[in-house]
């Protein structure tokens, strides 16, 4: 439906049918005059074709109520229902317009900035001439789909790709996950995208240079859904077996890994999954890390195996996977499938739900926070068509089209960005495997060939469920293979059948709409669609002509293609907008002729396929002479079949998989820098399985000793010589320090030092790889009650302490300089920590054991990790330009509210003084406008509002505990982390996860909840609340209470 506005033209001839009523019986509005009836007319017209639940109830209601004028009366409460609903879709669409209007100036204004910024003279490629052949995202528009010429040529491609052994990690979160019988359709979790992944899996998985890829999901032990979710591993049998002989390994192919998280024994829908995507995160980073070092033991000579890209699909898995790519310093790749800012503004435009509604249903604002931050991390953005890009990309606050162009030519003419990111934005096809297919070249009518070596086989048990629905089976079938979803658009479709009569005559409709058991036990939203489509079969008569069977196992849909594809039907697909469009290749491989929407992919498989015709979706007219005109024309269904067959090798899964492997092998290899070991010390199977530097003292780590960082390498504005510069920097410290470890190591074996010597003075480093447990202190308030708070902790576990099994880490917002005078203030020396996390999350400090004079240790690695994306001198100038604009303009001196703080900022970390914390703009704002001028980074109110730190995109207190376990092997489920009632505003990253959390209640309550007031989305979106890994102690807060709720956890016994 194209919108409600048209529901205005009925209610006027409604209430304007007849002259003379006076107001007292303004209720018989309705009823009927002459041979007219407004009311008959309204509800055949208006109820019928409205797909909003709640009025198909009310008209029940009505229609079941005995007196005429009661009803009457229902009828006209209803008109004017939606009368309102349309007075409030006009009022949306205003506010909607006034939003898009600003969202356009704020991107103009962002790019001149940028512009200015990038203050050189605009080579000819920026302007556009050098590039003239170039789409706005750095592919050509001469060659779309490049495609493998010949066998020859894929032998050739797959030979180059033999010495290659490369691990891929995918993740898809939601939905229902298996390798066989996927139950497609089965809730609208399920869907495209589940085939998808797991076909790209498999695909991938016998690609020559391939040997393993996984695809991580959530595990689901519910008695709602079959036992075979719960399996923890499930191996995806490859598509061709033949050629991969000669490469299979212990552990190669593809393989679905089901990571539990979230509630257990219950299947859940997307929306409810956020509170735990942090949990989904440790338990997939601990899996990555098992397998890199199973690989590294099988293919890479003892050294690690880690993986050459992690792929997310969807927002959820888009969030998940920039933690784990930050936490492992891999590449990232990301595919949105479906975007949250579209579905906003579709549903917006039906203007049925509020902003608010919306995402109190959807978490719609939530979803979008995720795919910006995916913008953020991506190397690549996979796209399925060019729509997806220039139509729902440019939507973000994270990518401009234009902005894009400028920072692609100046990287290919190796010129500075001044610290700018854009994602390349890559259009790959879906694929499919054609080699099983035999298209039906048959008809109803033809003889069926018998021989004595291949008897004709019996037909397939679906044909004879769907040709029961039909008066005349042998007619041609027009197939729509669809959930019973608003947006497929099922009912237009019966609609356009069933009002054009040469059609009906010619043809039967087919309608898979997934399985159902029974209309009542459907989502609202599904059963008012079918019962829809049931109304209309009713109103036209379509007994006979339509069928729509209960149920089909996934296995039964190529015996549904072949089935049309004999009586000469056509597939069609009218959906309002579909992303891609992977049943129409589907339906192409098995030679039916195809009718699509013009809206999204369909219009890039067309060009390709050339096998049917395109049509407006909002058109029902225009369905009807398509579906008429390859039905009527045999010649054409013929030439559209013939086209489709001969085009469709260019969607094979092996064309898709090269595209996508060259695509990665052009992003720059990132994976953790410690893994070299070039000592030649022995390793041991109990160490970290990143730690290849062991049994080694603190200063062969790589660590250099500082108190508060240099600013070396910040000002350089040449990306290629700040990386050339990095890595020599790296080279010389690391040949150094290697060397002088050695040394080291061999005077401490002399000396006799041991793995049970005194832990404070000698041993491995650093000492929290030995704790049992980890106590990190992450309450977010001043100096003063920071002190007495951690005096309550280390009381609470005082015997643990003295024993050794429980160890301490500081997590604040703090410099390295404020805690070695927090320190002070509380009487403690650093050794009584066992690592400091400062500046939010951008710098990691270890005490010091071996230095008298340095009391601190930084560790050098730990910033390689998070300088992902980092935009140095060229962010510092935009965030000064920003702090300089923002001035208290009431008090009539405009004196600056926010200002830098040069001695308190560091490499990675550039920090502002909040001098009024309540005329700030909120942190979305500041994100929004660094995102719009392609700058990626961290944003962060702390200490009550008060400063301002800006780090690393991928940098953050949590994840800084990751590294801990991905560096040191400190398992994360030994942490337990003490926060506040609320916090900075990365508060909420500290409460998700494999680790436990513990509230203390009374702290952080008023200030520093203010800071969350503004916020994109709800705090409660992702609070994960209800986890028995998160407890609160009592409003006092003692250090006994904070012992019992140790013990709750099972930290400490009793």
């Amino acid at each position: 439906m194209a919108g409600n506005d048209w529901i205005n033209s009925y209610l006027e001839a409604i209430l304007d049918v007849g002259p003379g009523l006076d107001d007292a019986k303004s209720s018989l509005l309705l009823r009927e005059r002459g041979h007219f009836s407004p009311t008959r007319y309204f509800v055949e017209e208006v109820i019928t074709g409205f797909d909003e639940t709640d009025l198909y109830r009310s008209w029940v209601k009505a229609a079941a109520t005995r007196g005429p004028k009661e009803r009457n009366t229902r009828l006209e409460n209803m008109c004017w229902r939606i009368w309102n609903l349309a007075r409030q879709k006009k009022q949306l669409e205003g506010e909607e317009t006034q939003r898009k209007a600003k969202r356009r100036l704020e991107r103009e204004r962002g790019r001149r900035e940028a512009t200015a910024d990038m203050s050189e003279d605009l080579s000819e490629g920026e302007k556009g001439d050098i590039v003239s052949d170039l789409s706005a995202h750095g592919d050509s528009t001469k060659g779309r789909l490049p495609r493998i010429n010949s066998v020859d040529a894929m032998e050739t491609w797959a030979s180059q790709q033999k010495g290659k052994k490369l691990y891929i990690v995918l993740i898809s979160i939601h939905g229902l996950i298996r390798g066989e019988n996927m139950e497609l359709g089965r809730d609208s979790d399920t869907g495209g995208q589940v085939k998808y992944v797991v076909e790209l899996a498999r695909a991938l998985g016998s690609m020559p240079g391939v040997y393993r890829v996984d695809l991580l999901t959530r595990q689901v032990s519910s008695p709602d859904v079959d036992w075979t979710y719960a399996e923890p591993t499930e191996m995806l049998s490859p598509a061709n077996t033949e050629s991969l002989m000669d490469e299979m390994g212990e552990s190669s192919g593809a393989y679905i890994i089901r990571i539990p998280f979230g509630p257990k024994d219950k299947y859940i829908a997307k929306e409810l999954l956020w509170p735990y995507i942090p949990e989904f995160v440790d338990g997939a980073l601990s899996h990555i890390i098992q397998m890199s070092k199973a690989l590294g033991e099988q293919i890479g000579g003892g050294k690690p195996v880690w993986p050459v890209a992690i792929h997310g699909h969807y927002a959820d898995a888009g969030d998940s996977t920039a933690l784990l790519s930050g936490a492992l310093n891999v590449p990232m790749l990301f595919t949105g499938h479906s975007l949250g800012r579209d579905k906003l503004e579709q549903l917006l435009k039906q203007g049925r739900l509020s902003r608010d509604e919306i995402n109190s249903t959807y978490k719609i604002f939530r979803r979008i926070e995720a795919e910006e931050l995916s913008l953020d991390s991506s190397e690549i953005v996979i796209t399925s068509t060019r729509q997806e890009i220039d139509e729902q990309w440019r939507l973000y606050d994270g990518f401009d089209p234009i902005l894009e162009r400028k920072l692609r030519a100046r990287v290919r003419r190796n010129v500075s960005c001044y610290g700018r990111f854009m994602p390349r934005m890559v259009v790959i096809p879906p694929g499919m495997e054609f080699h099983h297919i035999v298209p039906q070249v048959g008809d109803m009518d033809g003889e069926k060939e018998v021989n004595e070596d291949h008897p004709t086989s019996p037909d397939p048990p679906i044909w004879s469920e769907i040709m029961r629905f039909f008066t005349n089976p042998r007619k041609p079938v027009i197939l729509a293979l669809a959930r019973a979803d608003p947006k497929k658009n099922i009912t237009t479709l019966v609609k356009a059948f069933g009002e054009c009569r040469p059609l009906r005559e010619l043809a039967n409709l087919t309608l898979i709409m997934g399985n159902r058991d029974g209309i009542d036990e459907m989502s609202s939203t599904n059963a008012s669609v079918l019962l829809s489509v049931l109304k209309l079969i009713d109103k036209y008569d379509l007994y006979g002509q339509v069928a729509y069977p209960k149920h089909h196992k996934q296995s039964d849909v190529p015996d549904i293609y072949r089935l049309a594809a004999k009586t000469k039907g056509v597939f069609i697909n009218p959906a309002f907008i579909e992303p891609f469009g992977l049943t129409l290749i589907e339906a192409s491989a098995y030679g039916l002729p195809i009718v699509a929407t013009k809206n999204g992919g369909p219009v890039d498989i067309h060009r390709v396929l050339d096998n049917g015709l395109l049509i407006d979706p909002h058109d029902q007219q225009s369905i009807a002479d398509a579906l008429l005109k390859l039905v009527a024309d045999k010649h054409l269904w013929a030439k559209c079949q013939q086209n489709g067959l001969k085009n469709i090798h260019l969607f094979s899964w092996p064309e898709h998989c090269k595209t996508y492997l060259s695509k990665i092998a052009s992003c720059k290899p990132r994976h953790p820098q410690w893994q070299r070991n070039d000592d030649g010390g022995e390793t041991s199977e109990s160490d970290s399985p990143g730690d290849s530097l062991r049994d080694i003292q603190d200063i062969s780590l790589n660590l250099r000793f500082s108190l508060d960082g240099d600013k070396s390498g910040i000002g350089s504005d040449n990306p290629s010589e700040n990386d050339g510069n990095t890595t020599d920097r790296n080279s010389k410290l690391e040949s150094a320090v290697l060397a002088w470890s050695k040394g080291i190591s061999r005077d401490t074996r002399k000396a006799g030092f041991t793995e049970k010597a005194d832990q404070h003075s000698s041993g491995k480093f650093p000492v929290l790889r030995r704790r049992k447990h980890l106590f990190v202190i992450s309450v977010d308030c001043d100096s003063t009650a920071l002190v007495e708070t951690t005096k309550k902790i280390l009381e609470a576990a005082d015997k643990e302490r003295t024993e050794g099994s429980v160890g301490f880490i500081l997590s604040t917002s703090f410099t390295i300089s404020e805690i070695r005078l927090f320190l002070a203030s509380g009487g403690w020396s650093p050794n009584e920590f066992d690592a400091f996390i400062c500046n939010s999350g951008s710098d990691l400090y270890y005490p010091s054991i071996t230095s008298e004079d340095r009391q601190f240790v930084v560790d050098f690695y730990y910033h390689s990790h998070i300088e992902y994306r980092w935009g140095g001198e060229g962010l510092r100038k935009t965030l000064v330009r920003y702090a300089s604009s923002i001035t208290d303009k009431k008090s009539g001196k405009e004196e600056q509210i926010v200002t830098a703080a040069e001695q308190l900022s560091t490499d990675y970390c550039y920090a502002f003084n909040v001098l009024q914390p309540g005329m700030v703009p909120p942190v979305k704002e500041l994100r929004k406008l660094l995102r719009i001028q392609a700058l990626r980074c961290h944003v962060i109110y702390c200490q009550g509002g008060t400063r301002l730190n800006v780090i690393p995109v991928l940098a953050s207190r949590s994840q800084a505990l990751r590294y801990l376990y991905v560096r040191w092997g400190v398992e994360l489920s030994k942490m337990v982390v003490f926060v506040g009632e609320s916090g900075d505003t990365d508060y909420e990253g500290l409460l998700g996860g494999t680790h436990k959390s513990v509230i203390l209640k009374g702290l952080c309550s008023s200030a520093m909840s203010q800071l969350h007031a503004n916020r994109n989305y709800p705090l409660s979106d992702v609070m994960p609340m209800d986890s028995s890994n998160v407890v609160q102690t009592t409003e006092d807060c003692s250090s006994d209470d904070i012992r019992a709720s140790l013990e709750t956890l099972g930290v400490l016994k009793n």
